[in-house]
């Protein structure tokens, strides 16, 4: 199986009007989904977040919400326990991420 992540279901968000432009978000981020651009954060590849949780945890004013631990990390994760396609379908069914 090949590493990927699934588009458009990451969980990350920002609020550039809570956003004070230092760039915690940027430095611990593992896989550079944000810049800083006119002294605020933006989300320049919301498909590549992995959805760790360092941005927001590292966030002093709370700017960025992300639900670690679920979405594509978790399905990925998922595919290779069980040697199957990654899968994010949030049906309700008991592998919802």
């Amino acid at each position: 199986m090949k590493h990927k992540y699934l588009k458009d279901v990451s969980t990350l968000e920002l609020s550039t009007d809570k956003c004070i432009g230092c760039g915690k978000c940027k430095e611990v981020c593992p896989h550079a989904v944000i810049e800083i651009e006119n002294r605020k954060a933006q989300i320049i590849d919301k498909n590549a977040c992995m959805e760790c949780g360092a941005c927001m945890n590292n966030c002093p004013v709370n700017a960025i919400s992300v639900h670690a631990g679920v979405g594509c990390v978790s399905a990925v994760i998922r595919g290779w326990l069980t040697n199957s396609e990654p899968s994010c379908d949030c049906s309700g069914g008991s592998d919802c991420c």
